[in-house]
């Protein structure tokens, strides 16, 4: 199945994506050792719905991360700050079946185009917003997976107010994503009750002691 066909639908069964996180610019190194194939086998096993993979250097992360993580029969995307077709491409031969674009960091013609060569060469595009304006953009530039960031890019400070106030924002006909700050059980109840049903969670499960536990009370 692509990334796309795994995500629920708003009704639909709670569906966490795994990440592979070493580290992040906010909070340092988080678990440095993580050998991504196991990793992504583990979380398969667990239940996860697909894997999200960090390549870039800015989170200890590399393309060969994503390389050994799609080797697992699981769909994988690449995370970055993607900005030309180039990496895009790289993505699709590490194994990759989606890739992560972001509005802000790209002009509204760049986006389109971008998504539109995911979707030639066999990527589904997770197209992250984290406000009203920007879930426009995305949908007005074709966009069928978007991401609701409840981390601010610039400050680094983590809001789980955002994905409440955004997620009733997002077209019913267009898969809903929330990012970041997903801890506990509790905090997915919450993004449920805004209309959410997928999840992409890293630094909580990278730091759990038994990962594949949290994953299973995340998604039960």
């Amino acid at each position: 199945m692509s990334f796309f066909d795994v995500l629920s639908s708003r009704a639909g069964p709670t569906r966490i994506i795994a990440e592979i996180k070493r580290a992040s610019p906010s909070a340092g190194p988080i678990r440095m050792d993580i050998d991504a194939r196991e990793r992504a086998e583990r979380y398969r096993s667990a239940g996860a719905a697909a894997i999200s993979v960090l390549t870039s250097d800015r989170f200890a992360g590399t393309i060969d991360d994503l390389r050994a993580a799609s080797a697992a029969p699981i769909p994988t995307m690449r995370k970055d700050f993607i900005a030309d077709e180039r990496e895009l491409d790289r993505a699709r031969e590490a194994g990759a079946s989606a890739a992560l674009l972001i509005v802000r960091h790209l002009e509204r013609r760049r986006l389109a185009e971008l998504i539109g060569y995911a979707r030639a060469v066999g990527l589904d595009a997770l197209v992250e917003c984290r406000s009203e304006a920007e879930i426009a953009i995305a949908i007005e530039s074709g966009a069928t997976i978007v991401g609701v960031n409840n981390r601010d890019l610039e400050t680094l400070e983590v809001d789980l107010s955002v994905g409440e106030r955004l997620a009733p924002r997002v077209p019913s006909n267009v898969k809903l994503v929330i990012e970041s700050g997903i801890k506990t059980r509790a905090d997915i109840e919450r993004m449920r009750n805004a209309g959410a049903s997928n999840f992409l969670v890293g630094e909580a499960l990278s730091r759990a002691r038994d990962a594949s536990a949290l994953l299973k009370e995340l998604a039960s």
